[in-house]
């Protein structure tokens, strides 16, 4: 450990709680399309079903969630969503002893995780820099991020060879516990945050604040330009993904095991990205960078239809190697823009906004992804929803993101996002994938 993670104990308890959340959540990712494939023998649509709801809460209690999150204190609410996490996820495997998880139960436990993760990923975003000075923002959502993908690929792993080993829904008593640890690790923070004061100049009725959070998602033109790219993104991203169990397993022959092997391999990429983005940020500017990860590195994609058995397979970890270094590297810039470029007492109902716009799509294109599965056959489907991952970032291109070398820092609250747009019009204005 260096630099933020040795001197700032709290961080580094957050950063822990993270970790060990991500990897879990990897786990399940694994382990809960295999089930439905392996041991439910869920159909296509069934799998995307699953899939998609564990993003539908975004849709339905996203917004509402961004406005309590700015009222009350976060970190008590990072407690109650990994404390129902773990018992959630702990309660799959206990009802595969009484006679073995159904379609339903599965369904119900993607929805109510997906509730808690709502409250947690809003919480957590808005909870960082309250946490971290400015100077330190940029370096702790580049841990963050980097160790996020650095557990995504040893949950993958982890959670094809317990499939293998032991059966795919024991894989959820390994996500329950590293909620558990989570749960330990924010208790273990000191830093306690201010309660937040009460404004005076808008009103305190839920809609009117979470109109407020739309306004400033759709009046300000960074924003909004971030929020329509993550939007399309995100549908062609859960399309293709929500098939991968169902294409790696049935289209070209893999083992369950294996599986989780060459997730845990493609997932290398997020660490790649991590790496390098604050250096090529440093360089090139904030803007280009994302321009070149986003809509260059994302664009191996296309490499993920042509797997086949054999060395073939290499070729899905090439083309996910690709999106997972362009996704991460674009989150990563996202992040620090929104901290600093947002009024900190709006930060959470930005974030529940433009993630009910942005994730709201993830349930669409896992339900498109089984739909297409279905009626066109599984690699006809991939070939279409890969290819519009680098057709939704061509919305970054004809945006004031190709105008600019950095992303502004400050000018939320001055309404500057309210001037027109230069060359832009009103059609896609620029980056954000999640």
């Amino acid at each position: 450990m260096s630099g933020l993670l040795r001197r700032h104990r709290d961080f580094r308890l957050l950063w822990c709680a993270e970790t060990a959340g991500k990897f879990g959540a990897a786990v399940s990712t694994v382990a809960m399309p295999l089930v439905a494939v392996s041991t439910l023998h869920a159909s296509t649509f069934a799998v995307g079903l699953i899939s998609a709801c564990g993003w539908l809460p975004w849709l339905l209690i996203g917004l509402p969630v961004g406005v309590w999150v700015d009222r009350v204190r976060r970190r008590p609410l990072m407690l109650a969503a990994a404390t129902l996490s773990t018992v959630l996820f702990a309660s799959v495997p206990l009802l595969a002893r009484s006679g073995g998880p159904g379609l339903g139960s599965l369904i119900t436990v993607a929805l109510l995780t997906g509730a808690a993760a709502v409250l947690f990923q809003t919480a957590y975003s808005a909870y960082l820099p309250t946490l971290l000075g400015p100077a330190d923002q940029a370096e702790g959502n580049a841990k963050l991020h980097g160790s996020a993908s650095a557990a995504q690929i040893a949950g993958q792993g982890t959670g094809g060879l317990i499939a293998q080993l032991t059966g795919a829904v024991n894989g959820f008593f390994a996500h329950a516990a590293t909620f558990l640890i989570a749960l330990v690790c924010l208790l273990g923070i000191r830093h306690r945050e201010p309660r937040p004061a009460a404004r005076e100049d808008a009103p305190r009725s839920l809609s009117g604040e979470v109109a407020e959070g739309l306004r400033l998602v759709a009046g300000d033109r960074w924003f909004r330009t971030l929020t329509l790219f993550g939007a399309a993104s995100n549908l062609a991203l859960m399309g293709y993904q929500s098939l991968t169990a169902v294409f790696l397993v049935r289209e070209v022959g893999l083992p369950s095991g294996a599986v989780g092997g060459l997730l845990a391999m493609a997932s290398t990429g997020g660490i790649a990205g991590a790496f390098v983005v604050r250096r090529t940020a440093a360089r090139i500017g904030t803007a280009r960078a994302m321009l070149l990860f986003e809509l260059g590195v994302s664009g191996t994609a296309l490499l993920i239809p042509l797997t086949s058995p054999g060395a073939g397979a290499l070729l899905y970890v090439a083309g996910s190697f690709g999106v997972s270094t362009g996704v991460v590297a674009g989150n990563i810039l996202k992040a620090g823009f929104q901290q600093s470029y947002c009024p900190p007492p709006l930060l959470g109902r930005l974030v529940a906004s433009s993630a009910f716009l942005n994730y709201g799509t993830l349930p669409l294109g896992a339900l498109l992804g089984g739909t297409l599965g279905s009626i066109l056959g599984t690699r006809p489907a991939m070939w279409l929803l890969t290819a519009a991952v680098p057709l939704a970032a061509l919305i970054l291109l004809f945006s004031p993101v190709r105008t600019v070398r950095d992303l502004p820092v400050g000018g939320a609250a001055e309404g500057e996002g309210d001037e027109p747009d230069s060359g832009a019009g009103e059609r896609g204005e620029a980056a954000a994938r999640r």
